[in-house]
This record gives C-alpha cells, sequence and structure tokens, in this order.
C-alpha cells in the first residue's frame, strides 16, 4: 500500500476522524477524550491514538505526577488534517437531506426495475 493511503485511511478511520474533529477544540486526558467521543472501547481509542501519534498527527504529553497524567493534543500537522476532516464532517451534514433523497430515488428505482412487467 502506499504510504499517502495508509495514512489517509488512519485520517478517515472510523475512530481517527472522530479523534481528530475532537482534539480540534482542545488538548483531552484519555478518559475524557473516550467520553467525548462515546462508545470507542479503550483498546479501540488507544491504538488510535498511537496510530496518529506515530503519524505526527498527535502529541502524547505524559505529565510524571501521581497518579500519572496524560494529555493528548494536535500537532500542527494534526490541526492541518483535522480541520480537512472537520470541513468534510459539516459538509456531509449540511448536504444530509441531498443524500437522503438520492437513496430514496435510488432505491425506489432498483425495486421498479425488479418487478417484472405488467404486475405492481
Amino acid at each position: 500500500m502506499c504510504p499517502y493511503r495508509l495514512v489517509l485511511e488512519h485520517v478517515t478511520s472510523r475512530w481517527g476522524v472522530l479523534v481528530l474533529i475532537e482534539l480540534l477544540d482542545r488538548p483531552y486526558r484519555f478518559s475524557e477524550l473516550r467520553r467525548a467521543i462515546g462508545r470507542v472501547s479503550e483498546k479501540m481509542l488507544t491504538q488510535t491514538l498511537q496510530t496518529l501519534e506515530r503519524d505526527g498527527l498527535v502529541h502524547r504529553d505524559a505529565k510524571p505526577v501521581i497518579p500519572p497524567r496524560v494529555d493528548y493534543s494536535l500537532t500542527e500537522l494534526g490541526r492541518e488534517a483535522a480541520e480537512q476532516v472537520r470541513a468534510l464532517a459539516v459538509w456531509t451534514k449540511d448536504r444530509m437531506d441531498d443524500v437522503e433523497k438520492s437513496r430514496h430515488a435510488y432505491d425506489e428505482a432498483r425495486v421498479s426495475a425488479t418487478r417484472a412487467p405488467g404486475t405492481s
């Protein structure tokens, strides 16, 4: 797989999108981020954060205190990617009515095409 396609996969993955968009607002601790995203397992969030950190999009700041404190934030590169992803998310939300109309028309055409001639 081409390297850029792998990064694209990381950025546009189910959890990657949500992590990037959420971190645009502010840095988060792991548990805060998990609550903000919702319905993501610890394992998947950990893997997503590690992948995005490896790609240079997320910064992990571990503070040597007791109890340990780890904050996650976007790097400049991550902020660029997150802004692009957020723009796509906003576009999707804004155009959802058009998508639903297209889906309905497509489904109706498929149903009509599968009916035998002369039946209702």
